[in-house]
């Protein structure tokens, strides 16, 4: 009977094939991204990165970005976890970097009550800021998370600095920070006291002296594994001490 009735058997190829390629259309407009990404599924824990340029790639690349490095490690990827890198160039608590993006503007953006953990990074950026705006902008911006996803983990790292004897300026913003995460019950992990970077800068930081190499990035993917990883790997929520 099929062979009797050719044009009918068209039809219905015609269709199969319609419906394929709409599906197809259909999962290709769902796998494009043009923003943060969110929680790779249900019950999967999501990081969120707030930062700066120093966790954008800038100077190398997005794909060479410390989050990303992090993202793509086998050993990272055994959590069935997700990293959504919210930062932006020339952010900070208070400074406003790309597209007018501070800490607490990423924090609105990305983080959601399905978020795991959130860490702060940096930022120098700060450093022409008035006494004490910092702190206030951090505190606002730690209890912002709070707000959106009570259960997440808070960890705060400071900004770095390239040489063992950093500007009181800087020095001034990691106090600032510190003193609002202790307040906010997160954890404080500062890059200034633990050396980070300082005895290799000429290394881990590119050409314009002031952005990680890919080697720094790499550097950078290390440290800030050190901190997630543990996270991540708790069965329950809560802050406990972290190394540097």
């Amino acid at each position: 009977m099929l062979r009797s009735q050719p044009r009918r058997h068209g039809l219905r190829t015609t269709a199969i094939a319609t419906v394929c390629l709409s599906a197809l259309a259909f999962l290709s407009a769902c796998s494009s991204d043009t923003g943060p990404r969110s929680a790779a599924g249900p019950g999967q824990p999501t990081v969120v990165i707030i930062g700066d340029s120093l966790s954008t790639g800038h100077g190398t690349s997005p794909a060479d970005a410390w989050p990303n490095l992090v993202e793509k490690d086998p050993a990272f990827q055994q959590f069935h976890a997700s990293i959504v890198n919210a930062a932006h160039d020339g952010s900070g608590y208070v400074s406003a970097g790309d597209n007018g993006s501070t800490f607490g503007s990423q924090v609105d953006t990305a983080v959601t009550e399905a978020t795991r953990l959130v860490l702060f990074f940096g930022s120098e950026n700060d450093m022409r800021t008035t006494p004490g705006e910092t702190e206030a902008a951090a505190a606002r911006a730690f209890a912002s998370v709070k707000s959106r996803a009570p259960d997440a983990d808070i960890v705060v790292v400071g900004p770095p600095s390239y040489t063992g004897t950093p500007e009181a300026e800087r020095l001034n913003i990691r106090d600032q920070d510190r003193a609002a995460a202790a307040k906010a019950g997160a954890d404080f992990v500062d890059p200034i006291d633990l050396g980070w970077i300082m005895n290799d800068a000429a290394d881990l930081i590119g050409p314009d002296g002031d952005h990680p190499s890919a080697a720094g990035q790499q550097y950078l993917q290390s440290k800030m594994e050190a901190l997630i990883e543990p996270r991540i790997r708790q069965g329950s929520p809560g802050n406990s001490p972290l190394a540097g």
